[in-house]
């Protein structure tokens, strides 16, 4: 019998588990013109607030685990690759690089709602911002006013490599003044020659991301559960941005999207038009009540322009009245002012192919996009209002979340052509199409959000079975692997769950619509305690639960 694989699954890499040797890293250890190395044999540990000096280097090898210290205020701990230096963190999907607090075991101690750890990381560049000058990043500059300046005129200005890196529980208030929390990621004036993709800020204390002018183009980013914004651009940030995901918890979160176009004077130039196609924005669920000044997914004002193309809005309830989308429109009668509604009317602000669905105010474009003038917009230019029909919108650790739309969604066609080189062509819409690429890297996947099972097909039998059956796993007992086979005679929605003996469901393995046919499951429990636990398919109005016996 051979199946065909359509899901790949994900793995926890030894390395993580292993004991390493630990070296604490000071702010004296990259100075000025170093060449520093972290290498994957040594776990790191950041005491202070670490800078990499001028003409300085840091290399951190694939797999490389980098903690912080307990402290805030002026002994909170974090790093700043200054603007004159440069970082190079080449992780791989199934060697990340991972940054956390020490009070992180990577196995779960901490979860989403343990944010501000510690400080968060930091990228400065000398791309342009709109700030008419130098201008240096809140809290940091506190503890070194000089080095936390960011800003300049080379829109092509390198700052290294930042790929397959997790940064985990931060937003720790930074520096004298309260109210300084850095971001999971913070990027002020970073250039085009940086590269910048597979980055997620897990669980931060304040926004996920935040961008302050620069020009870098990024790739699959992923902001999840932190305690503000999402994503964050101002000070005339621009470039090309492409598959970017978040996914907000119930207990806290701002806006989705907070789009400013800058931080002072709003007619400065350039003006912010970023272009973001394939994001799927996820907010805290229909009924969920976070602590947060969201009242609206999207906010584009202060001068912002910017596109969206081809994107998902959903699931994003603050309060009963919680909108889509709002575009600053400011009255400006006697005087020239512009304002974001100005940068729509003359083309520097977008919004084309999207899907909207799933908000507090309703789903009609007149109750989650009051203002008639964006109405008008979204209307035409090709939005959808419908269900983007996701596989699995889960917030706990049941291997639930799966945002790849499901069979039959809207969202898998009707993309339209962004028409620039830079971006991959899809002909769906949103971050993800068949495959789930938070997969391997994440914390998302690795504590367990994330779907985990290879889902495989018969490819050699093209008859359709004649009923519904659920087999045996084998083997029974296992560790740490079993495989699970089901038939299905009818087209349908389909879920794979288990249980624990307390009918407590501690993992989804499946969850879609599916063709008729015979599947085979592949369940890694390495992460799971030795017990007897109940599987259970629900297929149309067949149900069937039978129990099997992990030991280790």
């Amino acid at each position: 019998m051979r199946f065909k694989q359509y899901l790949i699954l994900f793995f926890l890499p030894a390395l993580l588990l292993a004991q390493k040797p630990t070296r604490v890293i000071t702010d004296a250890s990259i100075p000025v013109g170093s060449h520093v190395t972290f290498s994957a044999d040594t776990m790191y540990v950041l005491s202070g607030m670490v800078f990499v000096d001028s003409l300085a280097t840091l290399t951190i090898e694939a797999g490389t685990i980098i903690k912080a210290e307990d402290g805030q205020d002026t002994d909170a701990s974090g790093l700043v690759v200054t603007r004159n230096a440069k970082i190079f963190a080449e992780g791989t999907a199934d060697r990340p690089i991972i940054f956390t607090s020490i009070n992180d075991d990577l196995q779960g101690s901490l979860d989403y709602t343990d944010r501000g750890e510690w400080g968060g990381v930091v990228l400065l560049g000398k791309a342009p911002t709109n700030n008419g000058g130098d201008e240096a990043v809140e809290g940091v500059n506190e503890i070194d006013e000089h080095r936390a300046l960011y800003g300049g005129d080379d829109p092509n200005h390198s700052s290294g490599v930042f790929r397959y890196v997790s940064i985990r529980h931060s937003g720790i208030n930074i520096g004298s003044s309260t109210g300084n929390e850095i971001q999971g990621l913070t990027v002020g004036a970073v250039g085009a020659g940086t590269v910048l993709e597979y980055v997620e800020s897990y669980a931060s204390n304040d926004d996920g991301f935040e961008f302050f002018g620069g020009t870098v183009n990024t790739r699959y980013l992923v902001s999840a559960f932190c305690a503000d914004d999402a994503f964050d651009w101002d000070q005339g940030f621009n470039g090309k941005h492409q598959f970017w995901f978040a996914i907000q918890s119930p207990d806290a979160g701002g806006r989705v999207a907070e789009m400013d176009g800058a931080g002072g004077n709003e007619q400065g130039t350039p003006y912010a038009k970023p272009i973001l196609a394939n994001v799927t924005y996820i907010g805290a669920g229909i009924g969920a009540t976070p602590e947060g000044d969201g009242e609206q997914m999207l906010i584009f004002r202060d001068n912002t322009g910017g596109y969206y193309w081809n994107s998902i809005f959903t699931d994003y309830d603050d309060a009963s009245t919680s909108l889509g989308i709002t575009v600053e429109d400011i009255d400006n009668t006697g005087e020239k002012v512009e304002d974001s509604r100005k940068r729509l009317e003359a083309g520097d602000l977008a919004l084309k192919g999207n899907i909207w669905y799933g908000f507090g105010a309703g789903n009609t474009l007149a109750e989650f996009a009051p203002q008639d003038f964006v109405q008008a917009h979204l209307a035409a230019n090709d939005n959808r209002v419908t269900d983007p029909m996701l596989r699995g919108i889960s917030r706990t650790t049941d291997n639930g979340l799966d945002p790849r739309p499901q069979a039959g969604s809207p969202a898998l066609n009707g993309a339209l052509d962004v028409a620039d080189d830079y971006f991959v062509k899809t002909s769906y819409v949103g971050a993800f199409g068949g495959s789930n690429w938070l997969q391997g890297w994440t914390a998302l996947d690795q504590l367990g959000y994330s779907v985990t099972a290879i889902v495989e097909k018969n490819t050699l039998s093209e008859s359709i079975p004649v009923s519904y059956k659920l087999s045996q796993n084998y083997p029974n007992p296992f560790n740490p692997v079993t495989n699970i086979e089901f038939s299905l005679p009818a087209y349908g929605p389909v879920e794979l769950a288990v249980y624990n003996m307390l009918g407590q469901k501690i993992a989804t393995l499946l969850k879609d619509t599916m063709q008729a046919g015979s599947y085979r499951v592949t369940w890694d429990a390495t992460k799971v305690a030795s017990g007897m636990y109940v599987y259970k398919i629900s297929a149309g109005d067949y149900v069937q639960t039978k129990r099997m016996l992990l030991i280790k």
